[in-house]
């Protein structure tokens, strides 16, 4: 299998017997993703259609469910392939698009999130600053630069992997992530520092800026009054859920590299699923009933069909 690898099923050994229950996962992961696509998409389309949410806050809220949809994409078609097939099998090509995309839209996330916290860090520390500081023009320079940046750093050690040399063929996993290094001959040290640098740009120092500045609400909001402490847990608790969701993930996934097999398979079953169940349904479940503006239209919409 010169051209292609194996790729098994959530590494369980034993956990699931695909075959036997096929069209029983087939349904419950196509219902899945049928879900996610219609939950974040409702939000989306409320936070379009309605003027009083084309705010920063919201549209980053829009953005960050769109980057959810296009992430459970790039897994769930694939996946459910799979599940009708014999064998689970992928070319390399079509694995380092994945890889691609899958850590492209990781990053996006981290830098859609910093974009939230900044924002939420002026409207909350600097309310005055807010209309000028947050203009249209502002939020649309994050919104390009939160894909694009991404998209380039991840680019360079995608392109480097592509010459490689490969020496195993089976993946294991259930789609192509940093463990497809795994499967190379010898180990690239110029992509191995590109990887660092796009994990740095793309995860580390967005994760450090929406430290500081969530660290810098709470301060202020705590020496404000009681009216400031609410605003302040009303708008950031749901984006700190989001994020301690997706840097849990993100951690578990960088270490895979360093443990490899080693790793629990228990802990790789749920962070399994985790990426491909829990956090795509748990972005639009926080800001569809955290976040009061959207959780109001969202009622009204619900109301709407109950008439229908």
């Amino acid at each position: 299998m010169e051209n292609e690898l194996n790729v098994t099923y959530i590494t369980l050994d034993g956990y699931v017997e695909v075959q036997k229950y096929k069209y029983l996962y087939f349904f419950c992961m196509f219902t899945v993703y049928i879900l996610i696509i219609c939950s974040n998409s409702t939000i989306v389309y409320l936070i379009w259609k309605h003027r009083d949410l084309h705010e920063p806050m919201y549209i980053f809220i829009a953005a960050l469910l769109l980057n959810s949809v296009l992430y459970s994409t790039n897994i769930y078609p694939k996946l459910l392939i799979d599940f009708l097939s014999e064998q689970q099998i992928i070319s390399y090509q079509a694995c380092l698009v994945q890889f691609y995309m899958f850590y492209t839209l990781a990053g996006s996330e981290f830098l859609l999130l910093a974009a939230m916290s900044y924002d939420r860090y002026v409207s909350i520390c600097k309310p005055l600053h807010y209309p000028t500081i947050m203009r249209k023009s502002t939020v649309s320079i994050f919104l390009v630069l939160a894909w694009l940046v991404p998209a380039c750093n991840v680019a360079v050690p995608t392109i480097l992997s592509a010459d490689m040399k490969l020496c195993n063929f089976f993946l294991n996993g259930i789609f192509c992530n940093n463990s497809i290094y795994s499967l190379h001959c010898v180990s690239s040290k110029a992509r191995s520092i590109f990887g660092s640098v796009a994990l740095t740009i793309s995860a580390l120092l967005p994760l450090l800026f929406i430290l500081f500045t969530y660290t810098r609400i709470f301060i202020i909001s705590y020496r404000s009054g009681r009216k400031v402490r609410n605003k302040a847990a009303q708008t950031v608790l749901p984006h700190l859920l989001v994020l301690l969701s997706f840097s849990c993930f993100s951690a578990y996934d960088v270490t895979i590299v360093r443990l490899g097999s080693d790793f629990p398979k228990i802990v790789r079953l749920i962070m399994t699923l985790q990426v491909i169940l829990y956090h795509p349904l748990f972005n639009p479940i926080i800001y569809g009933l955290k976040m009061k503006e959207i959780s109001k239209h969202l009622k009204m919409l619900f109301c709407q069909f109950k008439v229908i």
